[in-house]
């Protein structure tokens, strides 16, 4: 993912480290510069859970904290 330095940045953080990404970023744009599919995570912004059919969107905002995470199932 590209660094934004200017005021069409926003700041936001991915698992812990400070991210950069271009303002009106989607979550689904943070997770596209990934190397993992992005189909293979579960995604947290702030928090709350994000299925997968909402990550195009869902908008960043400045200070969000993004979270993934490989989707565990069984039973």
């Amino acid at each position: 993912m590209t660094c934004v330095t200017s005021s069409s940045a926003t700041a936001v953080t991915l698992n812990g480290e400070p991210r950069t990404v271009a303002a009106g970023s989607t979550l689904a744009d943070l997770l596209a510069a990934l190397a993992l599919p992005p189909q293979a995570l579960a995604t947290a912004v702030n928090g709350e859970f994000v299925p997968r059919e909402a990550r195009e969107q869902l908008p960043l905002r400045e200070g969000d904290a993004v979270f993934t995470f490989q989707a565990i199932t069984g039973g």
